[in-house]
């Protein structure tokens, strides 16, 4: 976390789920120096509710995927998959912007 905070020095708070509470993350947090820990609760909503915006990451995400390269993780580097999902948006904006006619 030192090295974290000396990295990304304009960060004031981190929101975690209730997997970083207690002591020890408590403890590592105050050593850091400012930062501030915000546990965010899960909402006490019974049964299936649908998320707002939710559908745009599962669209995204199904656009991604119909590239070969990236329909498994076969990469090592989180950088390479990184440079592939950027690949593959620029193919897919591009597509878009040349056609004439509207696309699929």
């Amino acid at each position: 976390m030192q090295s974290a905070r000396r990295r990304f020095p304009f960060i004031a708070k981190i929101f975690a789920d209730a997997g970083y509470q207690g002591p020890k993350m408590a403890r590592t947090i105050a050593a850091t120096g400012s930062w501030k820990i915000e546990i965010v609760k899960r909402s006490d909503a019974k049964g299936f509710v649908a998320l707002p915006r939710r559908w745009i990451v599962k669209r995204t995400l199904a656009w991604i995927s119909r590239n070969r390269r990236l329909m498994h993780d076969f990469e090592r580097y989180a950088t390479t998959i990184a440079a592939f999902v950027r690949l593959a948006m620029i193919r897919l904006m591009l597509k878009r912007l040349t056609c004439i006619s509207p696309c699929s």
